[in-house]
């Protein structure tokens, strides 16, 4: 036999039992059965390419471990503050506290989210009044400035933040900045390095370098984080960049985002902190200054500041959102910008539904994702299928990460409705029990309707097989994605 032919024999069955071994590793993990048939789909079907996709994504981190905040001393402060309120919660008060306690004991438990009752919230629509609101407490930063953004990048608006940031760091104010190494891949070093030299601490996090990437770069921190001297905090889904102001060939950028003043500041700073010592290994121990849960009264609105990722115990975000479904009575009104829910939450859509209860779905017309927009689009059916009126946004691309209920729950927060927001990625969202509030959110889900256009089981059946084989292949890969 030729000795080309034994070479190639000997890594086809080295590959063949590579596979193998990676098939037997999945089942072993007793990963969800649907990821886990994915990638034994994958494995088989894309033999190198699969291999590839599955050293770089496949690997579940959440599970490993290796990714701890409880290793934070600081943290125990607030897990022994968490269950003394859990048993001293007042619903009296506020019916919408009372009305949904039993989410916030679950994310008492299983996220040691403090419920704070002290807020005063600004809903920010739009990326003009986002920008606004920011820039203008940037500049009044006196003490310190925590940013944790996903996209920075540095266009025109990014250039306006950072001489912001450069004039208050030569005043003295302490500015510590952490992006994602994958989403703000477009900064340079360049770029780094002149925020540094103005006294900005700057770190990425899980920098992206080879050939340690495969280890942690399908994990992206996707939070949107800004506290300001620990009076002001902003989170949602704006990231940095010049599109949420001027929009892009898609048309106008829609997006929600929220400003937050009282004790849950505070939460979003731990956030931060925790997040700060992950990526640099550093622990800001001065309490007084960083952590200090203050008295002065900023609003009364009840508020948990909920974070889910690879360094959660539990899917967090993705059980509330289980919890607020299934305990709806009148109506459910979501908008994400990417819908592949997994079967709990999809079929918590479809009982509610059923059951009467008025569920609408705002899902935007058009897409910056491709193989996202089409399997989005592969569950359409089955949720008219279920009396889930579904509607698509046309005025521009709808950004929007929002979710409310029955008029006393809002949630606003960084993760949408997917498998990556749910399981892979660092994110947080911002729980809300007010009915002022989520009143106002539901009011502008109502103008957003008004830009789009409802489905009808009829008008989405006729779309061409073209289409439904676009749906079927990137819906098959949508618990990868």
């Amino acid at each position: 036999m030729d000795i080309w032919n034994v070479i190639i024999y000997a890594l086809l069955a080295f590959y063949f039992l590579v596979v193998i071994a990676t098939v037997l590793t999945v089942v072993h993990e007793r990963r969800d059965p649907i990821r886990a048939l994915s990638w034994i789909v994958v494995l088989v079907l894309l033999p190198f390419a699969g291999m590839v996709l599955f050293v770089f994504f496949g690997q579940d981190y959440r599970k490993q471990k290796i990714f701890n905040r409880k290793e934070i001393k600081d943290l125990k402060q607030f897990e022994n503050l968490s269950y003394r309120q859990l048993r001293e919660i007042d619903t009296s008060s506020n019916p919408a506290v009372a009305s949904n306690r039993e989410i916030i004991t679950l994310l008492l438990n299983n996220n040691k989210s403090l419920l704070t009752t002290d807020n005063r919230l600004e809903v920010l629509d739009d990326g003009r009044k986002t920008f606004s609101s920011l820039l203008e407490a940037l500049r009044e930063a006196r003490s310190f400035i925590h940013l944790e953004y996903y996209i920075f990048e540095n266009d025109a608006l990014g250039g306006e933040i950072v001489e912001i940031l450069k004039e208050r760091a030569r005043a003295g104010v302490e500015v510590r900045f952490i992006y994602d190494d994958v989403g703000s891949w477009n900064l340079k070093r360049g770029f780094i390095r002149s925020l540094r030299e103005a006294g900005i601490q700057v770190h990425c996090f899980m920098p992206v370098v080879f050939p340690w990437l495969t280890s942690k770069i399908n994990y992206r921190n996707h939070r949107k984080i800004v506290v300001i001297d620990g009076r002001v905090g902003y989170t949602g889904g704006l990231n940095i960049a010049d599109r949420y102001l001027h929009g892009t060939k898609y048309g106008p950028w829609r997006d929600t985002h929220l400003k937050i003043e009282g004790t849950a500041v505070h939460m979003l700073q731990l956030t931060f902190l925790t997040d700060w010592y992950f990526a640099t290994g550093i622990q800001l121990r001065d309490k007084e200054k960083y952590l200090a849960l203050r008295e002065e009264y900023a609003g009364d609105t009840a508020v948990q500041i909920v974070t889910s990722g690879p360094d959660s115990d539990w899917a967090t975000i993705m059980q509330a959102y289980f919890a607020a479904i299934s305990k709806a009575t009148d109506h459910i009104y979501i908008s994400t910008p990417y819908f592949m829910p997994g079967e709990s939450l999809l079929t918590a859509l479809k009982v509610a539904a059923l059951s009467g209860i008025d569920v609408r779905i705002l899902l935007p017309s058009r897409s910056d994702s491709k193989i996202v927009y089409w399997a989005s689009r592969s569950y359409i059916a089955e949720l008219l299928e279920a009396r889930i009126k579904v509607y698509l946004y046309y005025e521009g691309f709808n950004h929007s990460k929002i979710m409310t209920v029955d008029g006393r729950f809002s949630s606003i927060g960084t993760a949408n409705m997917d498998s990556r927001s749910f399981e892979d990625n660092f994110e947080v969202t911002a729980m809300i029990y007010d009915e002022r509030i989520t009143g106002q959110i539901e009011r502008q889900f109502m103008e957003d309707l008004e830009h789009s256009v409802k489905l009808t089981r009829k008008r989405w059946a006729v779309r061409s097989r073209r289409d439904l084989l676009k749906e079927s292949v990137a819906r098959l890969f949508s618990p990868l994605l």
